[in-house]
């Protein structure tokens, strides 16, 4: 089997944070069918939930996704793009099902966004440091 690259780490964490956008995207269409609700979120809570959980992800994964990307390109140290993949991961997950909750201020939510913040100052970090190194 050959060593795992930068390339292979980030391929993992590309991939799951795919599975976990499409899987919040499920989530938002099984509460409008549940609710009869085509467009926007027809005042159900449940749904508004869903749909900002979704949206909520879809404003953070994408840039992070192409800094993992960038990391591959650059051939990072696997453990540096696993590291940030994996908080990047946690905090999308926690912050997810924190809002698919409520729409009050939790700690899950609270939590999730702080993991997320960590992750992009951990990847802007490690560019910036193999950019000028």
């Amino acid at each position: 089997m050959p060593e795992a690259t930068s390339a292979h780490a980030a391929a993992l964490w590309v991939g799951l944070h795919l599975l976990l956008l499409l899987t919040l995207s499920v989530l938002v269409v099984r509460q409008r069918q549940a609710h009869r609700v085509a467009l926007g979120d027809g005042g159900v809570p449940s749904l508004t939930h869903a749909v900002r959980a979704f949206g909520n992800a879809t404003e953070y994964v994408p840039a992070g996704l192409a800094a993992l990307t960038l990391m591959a390109v650059l051939d990072v140290q696997p453990l540096v793009v696993h590291i940030s993949g994996l908080a990047l991961f946690l905090g999308r997950v926690v912050h997810a099902v924190g809002l698919s909750r409520s729409g009050a201020a939790t700690l899950p939510r609270a939590a999730g966004m702080v993991l997320t913040w960590v992750a992009y100052v951990f990847i802007g970090v490690a560019l910036l440091v193999y950019a000028i190194a």
